[in-house]
């Protein structure tokens, strides 16, 4: 449609002239939504650019629609992964700093047992001596020194087919001081270091149906322990442990003045590195720091960063094929339409912007509505990816925050205009005659 009005005053002029019956160029200038001046009228096209493309990809709506689609599941795929990222290392850091101390001491072996020992725990343990702690204890840079011991035992009742349940002897006084968070549901700490109770994490009195007064029997030794707390759930590894008292742990696995662990809390204002070098001088021990172990897993799950970006790689690579195959389909079906186009004075720069316009609307669309998808399934993606890898950090594992929302449209788009570039410019080098052949020739 276009609007055609008097340019000077409202005297009697001969009728408005139809756009069909304008020269070519100023025709095509009409089409394009540009002022085109004949006599004294003055037309005024009411389409635009946009509006025109948009009608082009609506006559053929199921191929644009899979199309859609298919950049959709792209950009999701893609916000989900890096969301994966950076919500991976935020929870790390986050069970990290939970730990409550600087530096942990442990018995000599490699790195990566000691990282994996810090914050999961683990079966193949190792033991020093408890005399170790009272020397770091006295140092003047020490604040505070937490003994701790970690066992684990085969349960065949977890589970379908089993499991390993994780017990820590803690001493309760020092253990509260340094975890101050934990929060109890029900009870309290055990006050008697040789007493056999127990103080269970929110999720493993969940899976036992332990309440206050239960007993619960430890496998393998086959000793019970009276339940006098329950924790408050607090998405950390403490939420499936059992904690015993330290003397009690150690008597059971006859471990007498053994730990596999000391935490060490710095005073203020120390230098932690400084302090580090001075412990390496102690005989058979690992002398852990938090910044080791984040530099530690991080390398770890550095080839895992690598699948993740192949993977995304990938799913864009998908989406720039369907988007080329459906805009040179477009083009194909357009032949005639396009020739006529600039038969009445289209110039190839035109069409190219058409046909790109038309890839610029199902890319942003697409990417919309598959960022969209992700913030949506971002939690149950989370649980997803945790079902897979039952040891990953506790928290959110996927974190889609502004910034990875814009960088993640500026790509979409970017990669959607790159796929336009060879099917406009298919399209903007048609030659007019042999459009007019073929229609001719049909």
């Amino acid at each position: 449609m276009s609007l055609c009005t008097r340019h000077n005053n409202p005297s009697l002029l001969p009728a408005c002239p139809e756009p069909n019956m304008l020269p070519g160029r100023q025709a095509f200038s009409l089409l394009r939504g540009e002022r085109v001046k004949v006599g004294e009228w003055r037309f005024s096209k009411m389409i635009t650019k946009f509006q025109v493309a948009y009608k082009n990809l609506q006559r053929k709506r199921i191929r644009s629609l899979l199309t859609l689609v298919g950049i959709a599941l792209s950009a999701w795929v893609l916000v989900s992964l890096l969301g994966f990222n950076k919500g991976y290392e935020s929870a790390l850091n986050k069970d990290i700093d939970n730990m409550g101390f600087e530096l942990m001491i442990m018995a000599k072996g490699c790195p990566y047992e000691a990282a994996t020992l810090m914050l999961k725990g683990g079966t193949g343990l190792k033991y020093i001596d408890e005399s170790i702690m009272e020397n770091i204890a006295k140092e003047p840079e020490v604040d505070k020194a937490f003994p701790m011991l970690m066992s684990a035992v085969f349960d065949p009742n977890k589970g379908q087919s089993g499991g390993i349940a994780g017990y820590f002897g803690v001493d309760a006084k020092s253990f509260s001081e340094l975890k101050p968070s934990l929060k109890f549901r029900q009870g309290k700490w055990f006050t008697d270091t040789n007493a056999y109770e127990a103080v269970m994490g929110y999720e493993a009195a969940e899976l036992e149906q332990r309440e206050i007064g239960d007993m619960i029997l430890m496998p393998e030794k086959n000793v019970e322990f009276k339940v006098v707390g329950i924790l408050e759930r607090t998405g950390t590894q403490d939420d499936g442990t059992i904690f015993v008292p330290l003397k009690t742990l150690q008597k059971i696995f006859n471990r007498p003045n053994e730990l596999t662990t000391i935490g060490i809390k710095l005073k203020k204002g120390v230098d932690s590195a400084r302090f580090e070098e001075k412990l390496y001088k102690l005989p058979d021990v690992q002398v852990v720091s938090l910044a080791q172990v984040k530099d530690t897993i991080m390398k770890l799950i550095s080839t895992a960063k690598v699948m993740v970006l192949s993977i995304a790689s990938i799913a864009i690579l998908i989406a720039m094929v369907g988007v080329i195959n459906t805009i040179l389909m477009s083009v194909h079906e357009r032949f005639q339409e396009i020739g006529i186009l600039k038969t009445i004075g289209a110039m190839p720069w035109d069409i190219f912007k058409l046909i790109w316009i038309e890839t610029l609307i199902l890319c942003a669309i697409g990417g919309i509505l598959g960022i969209g998808l992700a913030l949506i399934l971002s939690k149950v993606t989370g649980i997803l990816i945790r079902y897979v890898m039952p040891y990953a950090p506790s928290g959110g594992l996927v974190l889609i925050d502004l910034r990875l929302v814009l960088v993640t449209m500026v790509a979409i788009l970017c990669i959607g205009l790159l796929s336009g570039l060879y099917p406009a410019w298919k399209a903007g080098r048609i030659r007019p005659l042999e459009a007019i052949r073929s229609e001719a020739a049909r």
